[in-house]
C-alpha cells in the first residue's frame, strides 16, 4: 500500500468577506495607513487655528482678500501675505447635510455654511452648530469657536451664532 502525502494546508480562520455585490464583485475591506504631511505655504493657518485666530491672504499688489488663504493672488497673479481675519461674520448661504463623511457621521443632520467676513472678498467654508436647520438664516452673524484639543484640521474651527453682547 502507498503510503499518503500529507497535504501543506495554510490556517484557517472563521472570518469571511462580506459580499455586497455580485456583478462586479463589491466587498468591504477595511485599509487603513499612516503617513507624515506637510501643510507648506498653508501652515500659518493652522498655526492660527492653535491661537484661536482665523488667517486670511490678502494680495500684494490688488488688495484682494482671501478667506481661505491662497499663497498667490487669483485676480492678479501677485504674492499674497498673511492677515488675520475677524472671528465675527454672516452667513452668506447654508445647507443641511443629513449624510457626511465617517469624520461626521454622528453630527449628521449638521449645517454647513459659507461665512463671509468684513474686509474679505471670498467665503470660508464651515459647519454651523447650536442651530436647529429651521432657525438658520442667510445673513445670521456667527463667530467662530475652535476645539480645544486640536487635530490641526480645517474642522478645527466651527461657528456658533453671535449675539453680539458677547
Amino acid at each position: 500500500m502507498a503510503k499518503r502525502k500529507e497535504r501543506i494546508k495554510l490556517p484557517e480562520t472563521e472570518e469571511g468577506t462580506v459580499l455586497f455585490n455580485v456583478d462586479p464583485i463589491i466587498i468591504k475591506h477595511h485599509y487603513e495607513v499612516d503617513y507624515i504631511h506637510s501643510y507648506a505655504q498653508d501652515s500659518p493657518f493652522f498655526s492660527g487655528l492653535a491661537k484661536k485666530k482665523l488667517m486670511g491672504t490678502r494680495c500684494t499688489k490688488c488688495g484682494y482678500t482671501y478667506a481661505t488663504p491662497k499663497v498667490s493672488c487669483m485676480m492678479c497673479g501677485a504674492e499674497a501675505e498673511w492677515i488675520e481675519l475677524p472671528l465675527v461674520g454672516r452667513v452668506h448661504t447654508w445647507t443641511t447635510c443629513y449624510f457626511g463623511g465617517q469624520e461626521f457621521l454622528k453630527e449628521t443632520p449638521f449645517n454647513l455654511a459659507l461665512i463671509e467676513f468684513d474686509g474679505a472678498d471670498t467665503l470660508f467654508m464651515s459647519r454651523v452648530i447650536g442651530v436647529k436647520e429651521e432657525d438658520m438664516r442667510v445673513g445670521m452673524k456667527v463667530k467662530a469657536q475652535f476645539l480645544r484639543n486640536l487635530k490641526f484640521k480645517p474642522t478645527d474651527v466651527y461657528f456658533v451664532p453671535f449675539k453680539g453682547d458677547e
